[in-house]
């Protein structure tokens, strides 16, 4: 019944691609988590509109999530993010069940995995999602190449393969060399190479991490995050990245999702998310991002009156764009999409406003 589910399943999402129906690869739906002795009867108050304090103060539950919907594309990047508490890493262990939900549903691939049986479960977690985490959570008495082999072992791969596929991946992430070293031998920096190495060789459509680089140096931070991007250019995997840094989250980011206090305050793009902030509390989150490396040409082009100017990409970032026109001399450029065409124009006064750094709120917010 199960194999048969599956080829149903694959025959449709193959018949809406075609048709162009639908990029969704997961989609959470009316998602409640209350954490507490008796969750099913804190729902109620929940559903009237309790604050998460006075659902704590008055009642003796924590309040995870409440009503969390987010259709998380195929193939691409999403970052979920917000300050501590705000229920980021609640909700990405609800993806593979590792926390059970009070209610809502958690769909895959048009499989609800909340139905799934114990076993599936297991199938599931071992060869469609892998995880990262924040503090590495390698075993301290194997290798490398046994770390990043572990998923694997765990399906039964035969050994030599198992060696072959990890040591691929090994280098890939630039630990060539280190296949015999232990965790404690290594940076932690390494060490978190190892770990999106051991995620990466089960080649798991699905790609979870959970404030995966927030442990190390900002250096080596960024080139993390360099080093996933990359490979995602390559890989196209279905990535969902927690983060609480805005300039991970941009950087790195197709869409974002901002959680607060269990809810969502604001869903979009990067270019969404600093042009159109939802209220005081994301304008004050925007306020110090270099709007000039966030914002693209596209963001603020208009329609073309003709093809006046340097040709400029839809997607150069204004820090880029102002560059250009700058060393030209001219006050205009054309908007250019990536056969070439003419979609639009910027001037030179636009993009200035635009990266403008917005004016502070007239209070500061409790949660900065």
């Amino acid at each position: 019944l199960t194999a048969f589910r599956k080829l149903m399943v694959d025959a449709c999402r193959l018949i809406e691609k075609v048709l162009g129906m639908t990029d969704t690869k997961i989609k959470i739906k009316n998602l409640y988590k209350v954490f507490g002795a008796d969750p099913k009867s804190a729902m109620e108050q929940v559903r009237n509109g309790v604050s998460k304090q006075d659902l704590l103060e008055k009642h003796s539950h924590v309040l995870g999530l409440r009503d969390i919907n987010i259709d998380i594309p195929e193939k691409g990047i999403s970052v979920i993010m917000g300050l501590s508490g705000s229920g980021k890493s609640t909700l990405i262990r609800h993806i593979n069940r590792l926390i059970e939900p009070t209610e809502g549903q958690v769909v895959i691939d048009d499989i609800d995995i909340l139905g799934m049986s114990i076993e599936e479960l297991r199938t599931f977690r071992r060869n469609k999602a892998s995880m990262v985490f924040q503090k590495f959570a390698l075993f301290p008495h194997r290798t490398v190449m046994q770390n990043t082999a572990y998923g694997l072992t765990i399906q039964k791969i035969a050994e030599k393969e198992a060696i072959e596929r990890s040591q691929h991946w090994i280098e890939r992430v630039g630990l060539s060399g280190f296949e015999n070293h232990y965790p404690a031998q290594l940076s932690g920096g390494m060490q978190q190479r190892v770990g999106l190495a051991r995620a990466l060789t089960t080649d798991a459509e699905i790609l979870l991490m959970d404030e995966a680089f927030s442990a190390l140096d900002p250096l080596i931070r960024t080139d993390m995050q360099g080093i996933l991007l990359d490979l995602q250019a390559e890989l196209n995997k279905t990535i969902v990245f927690i983060t609480h840094d805005l300039d991970e989250a941009l950087r790195i980011g197709d869409g974002i999702t901002i959680l607060r206090d269990g809810e969502i305050i604001q869903q979009g793009s990067p270019q969404d998310i600093v042009m159109k902030p939802a209220d005081d509390y994301i304008a004050d989150f925007i306020k110090d991002v270099n709007r000039s490396r966030v914002l693209q040409v596209r963001s603020i082009m208009v329609p073309a009156k003709s093809g006046i100017g340097p040709h400029l990409d839809q997607n150069m970032p204004l820090e880029d764009a102002l560059s250009r026109l700058s060393s030209e001399g001219v006050s205009e450029g054309s908007v250019v999409d990536q056969a070439g065409k003419v979609i639009g124009q910027i001037a030179l006064a636009a993009a200035v406003e635009a990266i403008r750094r917005p004016e502070r709120s007239s209070q500061d917010l409790q949660y900065r």
